[in-house]
């Protein structure tokens, strides 16, 4: 048995260091005055980044499984550093082709094994409090913005972008080295004083076979379009709607950044007391008028507070779904079941800018954009309601197996 603590922070050392993935946009501008990109080719870098992060999560999840969190974390780091190191080549040689397979290919897939590699252990350390536990990790993931972003601009300012990616790349494979290295699974002893791993519940192929794994799939999907979506046009969508400034504007997605990390904590603790069902209601219903009250506003400091609460519910939505995968199918092979749900994640981070995107070309407002997810949210909420009543059925046939 290793310290649950530690453990804890071993797992939020791999995601603060893989989350750091959520200030590329600090370097958007410095590298197209550097390597001359369009915005789209840059931005599109980000995207594939997190496309791949949720297809590897999908397709990996039963080799977390199999080989345990301390080689995935290890193999997660080699994939991520090397992201990192082959993106300072591609700088360096000003090959945008480079570009897209390090940082958003390689180095996508190290966020993807990344991402499930510690959910799994940590869960099974904090049996009565799995809502705290994964949202210990996963914040780390929303908060690591807020740290990595003012050191990648100190960094570039000083030594340049290409330096910059080696510098952090270094640092980076120490951290998530170290935290890999301290993985384990708790093991407890039976009848025979034999040591064996205790884990319940269904296999990934029977949990995608349900009705409750597809509701959870598609609310999940839902929930990341319109809060990415979101993310992607807050500061340009602040400075025309409401006609905050640009440091206005930055300040609060500043703040956004902090609320995105806090929400993860904070309703998955939440939840495991009034429960994952009980949660995601209050998420769906509050995002349903908090995007329809956003269509409508012209006040700033409502403006701001509108945004700041659907983030944290976008949040909280991250941090809360292993948990409540837990709840539902166990966790005997709760890494693969999480990776098959994170594949919503690729599919959003690419659906979402894409909606505000065509929505914006041919309105030209962001009130459709937003009355639109508002309706999204309303579906939400009453698939979350049956989630509530019924889906907690499945966890009757959950099986018990000792390996």
């Amino acid at each position: 048995m290793r310290n649950r603590w530690l453990i804890a922070l071993a797992a939020v050392g791999i995601h603060i260091s893989i989350g750091s993935v959520y200030a590329w946009s600090v370097l958007t501008r410095p590298i197209i005055e550097a390597m001359g990109f369009t915005l789209s080719e840059t931005t599109w870098t980000f995207s594939l980044a997190i496309l791949f992060l949720g297809m590897s999560a999908g397709l990996l999840g039963r080799f977390v499984e199999k080989y345990g969190p301390k080689k995935s974390g290890l193999i997660s780091m080699l994939l991520f550093c090397t992201g990192m190191f082959g993106t300072a080549l591609a700088l360096h040689l000003h090959n945008l082709a480079l570009l897209y397979l390090f940082y958003g290919g390689i180095g996508g897939i190290g966020l993807g094994v990344g991402y499930i590699t510690p959910v799994s252990t940590l869960v099974k350390y904090f049996p009565n409090h799995r809502g705290f536990a994964t949202g210990l990790a996963i914040m780390g993931f929303g908060f690591a913005a807020l740290v990595a972003g003012p050191v990648m601009q100190f960094l570039t300012a000083r030594v340049g972008l290409v330096n910059n990616f080696l510098i952090l790349g270094a640092v980076y494979m120490v951290v998530m080295g170290a935290s890999a290295l301290y993985l384990k699974p708790p093991m407890q002893k039976d009848d025979t004083v034999a040591v064996t791993r205790c884990q319940h519940g269904v296999t990934a192929a029977e949990a995608i076979k349900t009705w409750q794994f597809g509701a959870l799939w598609w609310v999940f999907f839902v929930n990341i379009t319109c809060g990415i979506g979101l993310l992607a046009v807050a500061s340009p969508m602040a400075q025309h709607v409401v006609g905050m400034d640009a440091a206005q504007a930055a300040s609060m997605v500043g703040i956004i950044g902090l609320l995105n990390g806090g929400g993860r904590i904070l309703w998955s603790t939440l939840s495991d007391y009034l429960g994952r069902g009980l949660t995601y209601m209050v998420f769906f219903a509050l995002e349903v008028g908090a995007f329809y009250l956003l269509a409508g506003t012209k006040d700033a400091m409502l403006f701001q507070l509108l945004v700041f609460l659907i983030i944290s519910c976008y949040g909280g939505g991250f941090s809360c779904m292993p948990a409540y995968l837990s709840d539902i199918f166990g966790t005997r092979e709760l890494s693969a079941i999480h990776g098959r749900v994170l594949t919503a994640w690729g599919v959003a981070g690419v659906v979402g800018p894409t909606i505000v995107s065509w929505f914006w070309e041919h309105t030209h407002s962001y009130t459709t954009t937003l009355t639109f997810f508002a309706g999204c949210f309303v579906l939400n909420f009453l698939i979350a309601t049956v989630l509530k009543l019924h889906g907690s059925r499945r966890s009757s046939l959950v099986k018990t197996a000792n390996t």
